[in-house]
C-alpha cells in the first residue's frame, strides 16, 4: 500500500527522555462492549460500569483517587451538561478534584496527565462516554464548523470525509483497493475483539456496495457507537505497586502532545495532516522503534494518511483492536486507542507503542501519545 509523505525535520524541542520524577503511567484500562444500537441504557450506567471495572482492576477505593477528569459531548444527548448526570456513578461526596473537556477523552487524560506532573497527587482517573446512536451524527459534527462560510452549507462530516479521500486518491497516494484492504483487515479484526460492534462487510461487499459520499462506501465510515471507557493513571512506585498487584507492568506514557491545523478544511492541504506530523515528532515517537499503534481514524482513507503521518513504517501494526471501523464510542473513542496500547505494553505484548486521538473536520486537531514498557 503506498503511504502519504513522512513528517519533516522540525524545530519542536523533544519529550525529555530522560525524566523519571514523576513519571506516569496507565495501570488500568476498561470499556463497554460499544454498541451500534441504542441498548436503553442511561449515560451514567455506562460510566459506572467502566470506572467500577477499572478501580476493581487497580484494587483502590474511590477514595484514593487524586484527580477526575471527563470527556464528552453534551450535542449528543442534546441537553446541557450531561457530564454532571454522569457524575453520580463516580461518586461525588464527599467532594471531589473534577474536570470535565468537551472533547473525546484523550484530550482529558492529557489534562490528568498535566495535573499529575504538579506531584501533590499519585493517581488519576479518566473515563469518556457518549450515545452517538441518539441522533444524526453527521448532523451534528457540522455544528463543530465555522458558523459564517461552511455550516450554513449543511456539509456534514461525511461529505468533508469523502473531499479528503478524493483528494489522497487524486494525489495517487491511495487506491480504492488499498482503502479497501483497510476496512477488510479492520474488521476481521474487530471481529476478534469482544468490545467491537463488529459490523457485518465482507470483502467481496466492499468494492461494490453503493457510495455514501463518492469515494467512500459504507465500509469506509465507521459506524457510532454507544460506549464509554475510563482509564487510571498512577506515578512513580505508585504506578509499579498498582501493576504488580495485576502481575502486569505500568505503560509509562514517555511523550504526549497535541497540535491542531487550520479550522476550515479548504485552508489546509487535505492530503497531508500536518498536525499529526507537528505532534509526533514533538511527542518523540521516531526516537526508537514502536511495535504497534492504535490511530483515531474514522473513516478508510485516513489510516494510510495518518500511517505517514506519524511516521510510523510498514512493519508496525495499525489498529489490531479493529480501530475506530470496528467500533467508534464518541467521545470515548480517542481513550480507548491509549487503552489499547497500553493494555498490550502491560501484557508484555509490545515495548513501544503509539496512540492517536482525532477532532475535528477532516482530522483537524491531533493527539499522540507514546508508551513504553
Amino acid at each position: 500500500m503506498s503511504t502519504p509523505g513522512t513528517p519533516p525535520p522540525t524545530a519542536v524541542p523533544p519529550f525529555p527522555r530522560d525524566r523519571r520524577e514523576g513519571d506516569v503511567a496507565v495501570v488500568a484500562f476498561s470499556q463497554t462492549r460499544h454498541m451500534a444500537a441504542d441498548s436503553g441504557a442511561p449515560e451514567a450506567r455506562l460510566v459506572h460500569t467502566v470506572v467500577s471495572d477499572v478501580l476493581q482492576r487497580a484494587g483502590i477505593d474511590r477514595g484514593d483517587i487524586g484527580f477526575t477528569v471527563s470527556g464528552s459531548l453534551d450535542y449528543l444527548a442534546g441537553t446541557p451538561f450531561t457530564f454532571v448526570g454522569a457524575l453520580d456513578a463516580v461518586g461525588a461526596w464527599p467532594p471531589i478534584s473534577e474536570s470535565h473537556v468537551e472533547m473525546d477523552a484523550a484530550w482529558a487524560l492529557y489534562e490528568a496527565w498535566l495535573r499529575l506532573r504538579h506531584g501533590d497527587i499519585d493517581t488519576a482517573l479518566v473515563y469518556g462516554f457518549g450515545k452517538a446512536t441518539q441522533g444524526d451524527l453527521p448532523d451534528i459534527l457540522t455544528l463543530q464548523l465555522d458558523p459564517y462560510y461552511l455550516a450554513p452549507l449543511g456539509i456534514d462530516d461525511i461529505s468533508l470525509a469523502a473531499l479528503q479521500a478524493r483528494a489522497l486518491l487524486d494525489a495517487e497516494r491511495v487506491t480504492e483497493a488499498d482503502l479497501a484492504a483497510v476496512v477488510d483487515r479492520s474488521y476481521a479484526a474487530a471481529r476478534a475483539n469482544p468490545y467491537s460492534a463488529q459490523a457485518g462487510f465482507t470483502p467481496d461487499t466492499l468494492l461494490t456496495s453503493e457510495y455514501v459520499a463518492h469515494p467512500l462506501r459504507p465500509g469506509d465510515i465507521a459506524r457510532p457507537c454507544d460506549g464509554a471507557a475510563a482509564v487510571l493513571l498512577a506515578t512513580g512506585d505508585t504506578a509499579r505497586r498498582i501493576a504488580e498487584a495485576q502481575g502486569t507492568r505500568p505503560a509509562w506514557i514517555r511523550g504526549l502532545e497535541q497540535r491542531v491545523d487550520a479550522h476550515g478544511p479548504g485552508a489546509r492541504d487535505l492530503t497531508r495532516c500536518d498536525a499529526a506530523e507537528r505532534a509526533a515528532v514533538a511527542a518523540g515517537v521516531g526516537a526508537a522503534p514502536v511495535q504497534v499503534a492504535e490511530v483515531h481514524a474514522r473513516y478508510s482513507h485516513q489510516e494510510p494518511l495518518l500511517r505517514g503521518a506519524l511516521g510510523l513504517d510498514d512493519g508496525v501494526e495499525v489498529n489490531p483492536s479493529g480501530g475506530p471501523l470496528g467500533a467508534d464510542p464518541v467521545m470515548a473513542t480517542g481513550l480507548v486507542r491509549v487503552g489499547e496500547v497500553a493494555r498490550r505494553i502491560a501484557a508484555g505484548a509490545a515495548e513501544r507503542g503509539v496512540a492517536h486521538a482525532a477532532q475535528g473536520p477532516c482530522l483537524q486537531h491531533n493527539l499522540v501519545t507514546v508508551l513504553e514498557g
